[in-house]
């Protein structure tokens, strides 16, 4: 299969090709960035994923797939400056959707990196896909939007298309070919990197209507994102929204646990105000797409920050 990966520079798009490398598919990226995956992808183009030298001159290549990872992807800087989030996460998205509608009858199948930001302040936990989405950040706006893009397209041109709902994200290539860049916003980053640097970790609120007072998250392995990404492309899964994530939940004091346990340092917490748009609790109900694809996370919360210590270990030792 030959799938073009928009955002193949990026943590999660990065992730994804390599996986679809190691399943033997055929994979073009596209960045604005330089890309420095430790594979060679079969084609590499230097471009804005909407602009005119990115996505229209490899739509020739006749690819079966196109996995829309490209995006900006923070909640604190999209309450911000929304002009930007709005720009590039909906109007550049529509202008690469009908790039593909164009080409309707070579049956291209789009995967969009959406987000559990979409649903906003939950009315339950874990989260179903028929739950109101109700967005309380602009980057879960645009999210929202382009899912009822891709459904409208769905139903009126034919666009194949499969939305995946991620929530946190986290962990490093298993291997350690691939993680997340220096800076990530991120909890275990931020958690790991401070270890790493020995700076103060200082979590984002105390006073959530939580258990121990900090955020709850459900932390999904980038490896389990990847190959749901694989597995809905090598399967016919129906079009449609689909969450990715484990159902578990975890808070901020417990993440800071078990990168002590990992790390086997002390790691002292200075509390600072929570970061506006953040619910207290966000879990995933993935049932929708195990039921089509067989698909269910194989890592635990242990796994995930050890791959992402052994990634971070690696970095600094390339560094020196």
């Amino acid at each position: 299969m030959k799938v073009i990966v928009t955002g193949v520079s990026g943590y999660i798009g990065g992730q994804i090709a390599l996986q679809l490398k190691d399943a033997g598919h055929t994979v073009i990226g596209i960045d604005c960035e330089d890309c420095n995956l430790p594979i060679k992808l079969d084609k590499f183009v230097k471009a804005d994923f909407a602009s005119v030298d990115g996505l229209a001159p490899i739509m020739i290549d006749f690819p079966d797939a196109v996995v829309h990872c490209a995006g900006t992807s923070l909640v604190g800087p999209s309450i911000a400056d929304p002009a930007e989030y709005y720009n590039n996460n909906v109007v550049k998205t529509i202008a690469m959707l009908d790039i593909v509608r164009s080409r309707i009858d070579q049956n291209i199948r789009v995967i969009f990196s959406s987000s559990a930001a979409a649903y906003g302040t939950p009315i339950m936990t874990p989260c179903q896909e028929v739950d109101p989405a109700e967005p309380i950040s602009p980057y879960g706006e645009t999210k929202l939007a382009i899912e009822r893009v891709l459904e409208s397209y769905h139903c009126a041109y034919g666009l194949d298309y499969v939305a995946f709902r991620y929530f946190n994200a986290c962990g490093a290539d298993s291997q350690a070919r691939h993680g997340q860049k220096p800076g990530a916003t991120h909890i275990i980053a931020r958690v790991l990197e401070g270890v790493k640097n020995g700076t103060q970790f200082v979590c984002n609120g105390n006073n959530f209507e939580t258990p121990d007072g900090t955020c709850v998250r459900d932390y999904v392995h980038v490896e389990d994102i990847a190959r749901a990404h694989v597995m809905a492309l090598e399967n016919a899964v129906p079009a449609g929204v689909y969450n990715l994530g484990t159902a578990a939940g975890h808070s901020n004091i417990e993440i800071v646990a078990e990168a002590q346990e990992v790390t086997g340092q002390e790691i002292p917490v200075e509390f600072g105000p929570a970061r506006e748009g953040d619910p207290a609790t966000l879990t995933a109900d993935a049932g929708k797409f195990n039921q089509v694809s067989g698909w269910k996370p194989e890592y635990t919360l242990n796994n995930i920050v050890q791959h992402a210590w052994a990634w971070y270990n690696k970095q600094k030792k390339s560094n020196v």
